[in-house]
């Protein structure tokens, strides 16, 4: 299993969380702890690039439901962009695509 890699850039307003590799429970921790960083300094919108994210447990679809469901309640969305045909997969199993904004 390949490493989970998550970083931070900040692209003009909004943040973007970049992700790659494959995504188990102790991945979900750390894409928690760097989601939870942007949702404490009060980002309405947070990208997550997940185009070189090549797998992703229901821990980590857990995750970014729940950032989500933060951001919707502060009117902000989290945005899903670039996600590789079986992360997209597990998402809509999972529903989801019905919560956070896939592109």
């Amino acid at each position: 299993m390949s490493v989970l890699e998550v970083s931070v850039q900040v692209t003009g307003v909004e943040p973007m969380v970049v992700v790659s590799g494959e995504a188990d429970y102790q991945g979900s921790v750390r894409l928690s702890s760097a989601l939870d960083s942007q949702l404490s300094g009060g980002s309405a919108r947070v990208l997550v690039d997940v185009s070189e994210l090549s797998f992703a447990d229901s821990s980590t679809v857990r995750v970014l439901v729940h950032a989500a469901q933060k951001l919707r309640r502060r009117r902000g969305t989290l945005t899903l962009l670039h996600p590789q045909p079986p992360v997209a997969r597990v998402l809509e199993l999972m529903g989801a695509d019905q919560i956070m904004d896939l592109r």
